[in-house]
């Protein structure tokens, strides 16, 4: 078996807080090319709508990415990458334009707003682009994608017709919205990759929901809510919209940003699945020997659309997973093999202080055996 050249397809998501999914594909290469050096590789690192989904499309094209300068989640401006594709098609992150890692260990809760990500959009229509796909993972604000379609060119007023901040505070003198300026959609449409399903407001909403991991208290999120149903009821009437997308699945997605770009005409869709068919990773799939798919942890609720679960339904041939750590919950039965780092290291903090050098002799070990 060792004499037959083989093609193996690599296609992990992210190790989050360790390797970004290009790089935990091209370490797994190298451990699987150190016994299998003959073996031609494919990578296709994956993503499933949040962090890596801007890598993922500009590893599966070959392309490089371009950069626009936006207002981040602290108030400060930055560059932002994002990729125009051969097709016509931009791919734009909201986490790296306005993601809630740019603010390290404080929050933001009541001024933080989606206004780079609009940015970092415009800069993609100003390009040329035909069709957006954007990630919408990572949010670090409640503004219900306020500053998204502010930066878009909607006004957003009180009631003496002055322009309020896009975020929760300024929202909270909203009076309505002017969307006489908005851009247009383009002509090819707008795909947003998201598993959230919350609606956007109520006790299953953004604010109760992911309030708290962006800093909101406890006691100021019915207050959030209010100031989300203020900006959805002001949107609607502006955009005449059907009141039925404030409870749409995926409203309260990204802080209430899968309510903005629903307004705008965006369609919603589960974003593990999307992406392996956007970086045509079926057809590779189908083309492989052996594929190779992996996650920082893999528990028992990464088999409900979670990106190596999505993998292993892919493709016939065999399936390694490779996780950070893999939970006694875990149901790995999807795959030929699994191998967890932590087990490899003999401990979580072993595995974590090199993570490179376990996840390359875990590729190893799988190459060893396939």
């Amino acid at each position: 078996m060792t004499g037959t050249r083989r093609r193996v397809v690599i296609c992990p998501d992210s190790f989050k807080g360790s390797l970004s999914a290009a790089e935990a594909a091209r370490v797994i290469s190298a451990g699987w090319r150190s016994v299998r050096g003959e073996d031609e590789m494919v990578l296709r690192p994956m993503a499933d709508g949040g962090e890596g989904t801007l890598d993922a499309f500009l590893a599966a094209h070959d392309a490089s990415p371009r950069t626009t300068r936006v207002t981040g989640a602290d108030g400060r401006e930055r560059d932002a990458p994002w990729a125009l594709l051969p097709d016509g098609t931009a791919v734009v992150e909201l986490g790296v334009c306005c993601g809630i890692e740019q603010l390290g260990s404080a929050r933001a809760p009541f001024t933080a707003h989606t206004g780079g990500f609009g940015q970092a959009i415009a800069a993609a229509l100003d390009a040329g682009a035909e069709r957006l796909v954007l990630g919408i993972g990572s949010s670090a604000s409640t503004d219900g994608g306020a500053g998204l379609l502010r930066a878009l060119g909607a006004r957003l007023l009180d009631a003496g017709g002055r322009e309020v901040a896009p975020s929760p505070d300024g929202l909270a003198s909203l009076a309505s919205v002017d969307l006489s300026a908005l851009r247009a959609a383009p002509a090819r449409g707008v795909l947003v990759l998201s598993d959230v399903t919350n609606p956007l407001t109520g006790p299953h909403g953004a604010a109760a929901v992911f309030g708290p991991q962006k800093g909101i208290p406890a006691e100021r999120i019915g207050e959030v809510d209010d100031v989300l149903s203020r900006w959805a009821q002001a949107l609607i009437v502006a955009a005449g919209a059907a009141d039925e997308l404030i409870t749409a699945p995926g409203a309260g997605a990204a802080g209430g940003t899968g309510f903005a770009l629903r307004v705008w005409g965006a369609d919603l869709v589960p974003g593990a699945a999307a992406v392996a068919d956007l970086i045509g990773l079926p057809a590779a799939s189908a083309a492989a020997d052996v594929v190779i798919t992996g996650e920082g942890s893999y528990d028992a609720q990464s088999a409900a659309g979670k990106v190596p679960a999505h993998v292993a339904s892919l493709s016939s041939a065999a399936t390694v997973l490779i996780a950070g750590r893999i939970t006694p919950d875990a149901d790995t039965s999807a795959f030929a093999a699994a191998l967890s780092l932590t087990e490899l290291a003999g401990s979580p903090e072993a595995s974590l202080a090199d993570p490179r050098r376990w996840l390359r002799e875990a590729a190893a070990c799988a190459a060893s055996r396939f």
